[in-house]
C-alpha cells in the first residue's frame, strides 16, 4: 500500500479513460523530487495486474506527465516501461513543459530507441494531448472533462482487494474444514483437535462484501443515470468487473459459510456429546468407585443411641457428597433429553445408552443410600426402645429391692397395682423391642449386594448377633423381674391376709363383747313357769354355742396371724393385744354364761316343785296343805333368791349384777303358790327385797374393791 503513494511519483490507472483504440490510459505524473524507479516499477506491476486480459490485449496509452520533472527522469521512466510492460504499451505520450527540453534532441533520442522500445513515444504539450485522446477521456489537469478521484478509487480498490484477499483465504479455509468433515472419523477427530476457527470472521467478511457490492452497484446506477448539470461520472471498467467478482465471492462464501455453520453445529453437538459422555463417566466412576466404597465401609448399626446417632451423622455427610453428583446427574439428564428431542438418528442410540447407564447407576446408588438411611433409622429406634426398657427394668428392680412397710391393706393394694402397671409397661416395651428388632432383622436379611456384586452377609452377621443379644438380655431381665414381682406379690397378699386376719380377730372380740353385753343386759329372765324356763335354757345353750364359735373363729384367726408373721418374718402389731382381749372377754362370757346356766336350772327346779304343789291341791283347805312340800319350795326359792343376790365375779376381779326384776318375778310366783302363805311370803319377799338392796350395795362395793 505504501507503493501506491510513492515519494517521487505515482501512477494513476484511469480505467474509465480510454484512447481511440479503446485502450486504457495509464497516467504517470512525475514531480521535481527524485523518483524511485523501484517504487515506480512496483506500482506499475500492481496497476497492470488490475485490468483483465481482454483489456490488456487492446494495449495501454501511457501519459508521462513530465512538466514538473527533468528529461533524464522522463527518459528513465520511458525505458523502464520497455522493461516492465513492453507488450501492453501501444503509445507513450510524454507531456513536456512549454519552455523546456530540446525538441530535436528528445525526438531523436526516442526515435533512435523506437525499434528497441517496441512502442511509439510522442512528445506533446498538455494542450495538444487532445489530438491523440478525446477530451472526455482526459482529466481536467490535461484539459479534459473526465470526472475522476484517484484517492476515492484507491480507497475502494483497497477495500475490494482486502475483501478479495480475506474472502479467498476464508473460502480456502472453509473449504478445507468442510472437506475434512466429509472424511473418515479419524480425520474428523484430527480436524476437531485442530483449530476449526478460520483466520477471518465470516460474518465480518460477508458484511464487508455486501457493503462493497452495494456501493459498486450504487456507483454503476449513478453513472448510468447521470446527474446534475455537469459531466456525468461513469464507472470505470475495473469497477464494472469487480461487481461480478464480488458477487461470485459472496455466493461462494455464503455457500461455504452455510456448510461451515453446519459443520460447527455438528462439531458442537459432537463436542457436547463427548462432554456429556465425559461427565457421565465421571459420575458413574465416582458413584461406582468412591461412593460405593463409602457405603461399604458404613455397614454397622451401633450398639447404643449415641453410636447410632454418630453413624447417622456420618451417613448425612455421605449423602451430602452424593447430592453434588446427583445434581450433576439431573443436569446431564436434562441435556441428554434436549439432545434426544433434537438429535439425529445416529446419535439417538448412543444418547439413550448414556442416559440409561447414568440412570441405572444413580438409581441404584440412591436406593442404597435410602436403604442405609432406613436401616440406621430402624437401628436408632431399636436402641431407643432398648434403652427405655432398660430404664423401666431398672426402676422396677429398684422398687422390688426396696423394703415394703405398708400401713394397711389399702396401701398394699395400691403398691400391688403400681407393680402390675410397671410390669405391664415393661411387657409392652419388650413387645415393642421385639417388633422393632424384627423390622431391623428383616431389613438386614433383605439387604441387596453393593456394586460389583459384593455380598454383605458377613458384615451383617455381627449386627444380627447384636440384635438377638439385646433382645435376649432384655427377655432375661424381664423374666427375673417377673419372678421377683411374683415373690413380692405373694408377700403382699400374705400381708393383706395378715391384716385381714387381725381385723377379723378384732371383729370377733367385738362380737364376743357384744354377746357378753347382751347376756348381761337382756338374758335376765328365768321364766314364769317350768316350760318357759326350759325354753330359755335351750336358747341359752344355743347362745353359748354362738359365742363358742365366735371365740373359736377368733382363735383360728389369731393362729393364722402367727403363722403369717412367721412366714413374713415380721411381728404383728395387733395380735399381741387382740389375743388377751379375746381370752378376757371369753372368760367373762364363760363365767356369766355358767351363772346364767345355774340360775336357769335352779329356776326350772323351783317352777317344777311349785307347779307340782299347785297341780296336786289347787283348792284344798289350808289345813290340808303339805307343810313339807311348801318348805321345799320355800327352800329352793330362797336359795334361788340368794344366788340372784350374789354378783358375778369375773377372773380379773370385776363384778356385775342383774337380779332385781328376776327377784320380783320370782317372789310373785311364790306368793301365788298358796293363799295360806300369802301374807307370810309377801312379808318375806319384801324383807328379802330390803336385804337384797343391802346385798347389792355390799356386792358393788366388793366389785369396786
Amino acid at each position: 500500500r505504501r507503493r501506491m503513494f510513492p515519494k517521487s511519483a505515482y501512477c494513476e490507472l484511469i480505467v474509465g479513460g480510454k484512447d481511440r483504440r479503446s485502450g486504457l490510459i495509464l497516467t504517470i505524473p512525475l514531480c521535481t523530487e527524485q523518483t524511485s524507479m523501484e517504487e515506480l516499477s512496483a506500482t506499475l506491476d500492481y496497476l497492470l495486474g488490475i485490468p483483465s486480459e481482454k483489456c490488456k490485449a487492446r494495449g495501454f496509452t501511457v501519459i508521462v506527465d513530465g512538466r514538473k520533472s527533468q528529461w533524464n527522469i522522463v527518459k528513465t521512466v520511458v525505458l523502464m516501461l520497455q522493461n516492465v510492460i513492453p507488450a501492453e504499451v501501444s503509445l507513450v505520450c510524454v507531456v513536456k513543459p512549454d519552455e523546456f527540453w530540446d525538441k530535436k534532441v528528445t525526438h531523436f533520442c526516442f526515435w533512435k530507441e523506437k525499434d528497441r522500445l517496441g512502442f511509439e513515444v510522442i512528445l506533446v504539450s498538455a494542450n495538444k494531448l487532445t489530438r491523440y485522446i478525446e477530451p472526455c477521456q482526459l482529466t481536467d489537469e490535461f484539459g479534459g472533462s473526465l470526472v475522476y478521484d484517484h484517492l476515492d478509487w484507491l480507497n475502494k480498490r483497497l477495500v475490494f482487494e482486502k475483501f478479495t484477499k480475506e474472502s479467498t483465504s476464508l473460502l480456502d479455509e472453509l473449504t478445507v474444514i468442510n472437506e475434512n468433515e466429509k472424511g473418515s472419523q479419524a480425520e474428523k477427530d484430527r480436524s476437531s483437535e485442530s483449530n476449526i476457527l478460520p483466520s477471518f470472521d465470516p460474518e465480518t467478511v460477508l458484511q464487508t462484501g455486501h457493503e462493497l457490492l452495494s456501493e459498486l452497484q450504487q456507483r454503476r446506477f449513478n453513472g448510468s443515470e447521470g446527474g446534475g448539470g455537469g459531466t456525468a461520472w461513469s464507472p470505470m471498467d475495473d469497477e464494472l468487473l469487480a461487481q461480478p467478482q464480488v458477487m461470485k465471492l459472496l455466493d461462494s462464501l455464503r455457500e461455504q459459510y452455510t456448510k461451515y455453520q453446519e459443520v460447527c453445529r455438528q462439531r458442537s453437538k459432537r463436542s457436547q456429546l463427548e462432554e456429556i459422555q465425559t461427565k457421565v463417566m465421571q459420575v458413574v466412576n465416582w458413584l461406582e468407585g468412591p461412593g460405593t466404597e463409602q457405603l461399604r465401609t458404613q455397614w454397622g448399626i451401633g450398639d447404643s443411641i449415641r453410636a447410632s446417632q454418630a453413624l447417622q451423622q456420618k451417613h448425612e455427610e455421605i449423602e451430602s457428597q452424593h447430592s453434588e453428583w446427583f445434581a450433576v446427574y439431573v443436569e446431564l439428564n436434562q441435556q441428554i433429553a434436549a439432545l434426544l428431542s433434537a438429535g439425529d438418528e445416529e446419535d439417538l442410540m448412543e444418547l439413550k445408552g448414556l442416559q440409561q447407564q447414568l440412570s441405572d447407576v444413580c438409581y441404584r446408588q440412591a436406593s442404597q443410600l435410602e436403604f442405609r438411611q432406613n436401616v440406621l433409622q430402624s437401628a436408632h429406634e431399636f436402641h431407643m426402645t432398648a434403652q427405655d426398657m432398660s430404664q423401666q427394668l431398672d426402676g422396677l428392680l429398684g422398687m422390688l429391692c426396696a423394703d415394703v412397710a405398708p400401713a394397711d391393706g389399702a396401701a398394699i393394694q395400691q403398691t400391688l397395682k403400681h407393680l402390675e402397671e410397671k410390669l405391664k409397661s415393661v411387657e409392652g416395651a419388650l413387645q415393642s423391642l421385639r417388633e422393632k428388632g424384627q423390622v431391623l432383622l428383616d431389613q438386614m436379611s433383605t439387604q441387596t449386594s453393593f456394586s460389583y456384586g459384593k455380598d454383605v452377609g458377613i458384615e451383617n452377621k455381627e449386627n444380627i448377633d447384636h440384635i438377638h443379644s439385646v433382645m435376649e438380655d432384655m427377655q432375661l431381665r424381664k423374666q427375673r423381674c417377673e419372678d421377683m414381682v411374683d415373690v413380692r406379690r405373694l408377700k403382699m397378699l400374705q400381708m393383706v391376709q395378715l391384716f385381714k386376719c387381725e381385723e377379723d380377730a378384732s371383729q370377733a372380740v367385738e362380737w364376743l363383747g357384744e354377746l357378753l353385753d347382751a347376756l348381761l343386759k337382756t338374758h335376765i329372765r328365768l321364766g314364769d313357769d317350768s316350760q318357759e324356763t326350759k325354753v330359755l335354757l335351750e336358747k341359752h345353750k344355743k347362745f353359748v354355742d354362738v359365742a363358742q364359735s365366735t371365740y373359736d373363729y377368733g382363735r383360728q384367726l389369731l393362729q393364722a396371724t402367727v403363722v403369717l408373721c412367721q412366714s413374713l418374718r415380721c411381728t404383728t402389731r395387733s395380735s399381741g393385744d387382740t389375743l388377751p382381749r379375746l381370752n378376757r372377754v371369753w372368760k367373762q362370757f364363760t363365767v356369766t354364761s355358767d351363772e346364767r346356766q345355774h340360775r336357769l336350772e335352779m329356776a326350772s327346779a323351783f317352777h317344777t316343785a311349785a307347779e307340782k304343789i299347785l297341780r296336786e291341791s289347787p283348792e284344798l283347805a289350808e289345813l290340808m296343805v303339805d307343810v313339807e312340800a311348801y318348805e321345799e319350795v320355800e327352800t329352793v326359792g330362797k336359795g334361788l333368791l340368794d344366788r340372784l343376790t350374789v354378783p358375778v365375779i369375773f377372773p380379773d376381779g370385776s363384778a356385775t349384777l342383774y337380779f332385781l326384776l328376776t327377784i320380783i318375778s320370782l317372789s310373785t310366783h311364790i306368793l301365788a303358790c298358796s293363799s295360806f302363805f300369802n301374807l307370810f311370803l309377801t312379808f318375806m319377799s319384801f324383807n328379802l327385797i330390803g336385804q337384797s338392796v343391802d346385798w347389792k350395795q355390799s356386792g358393788i362395793e366388793r366389785g369396786l374393791d
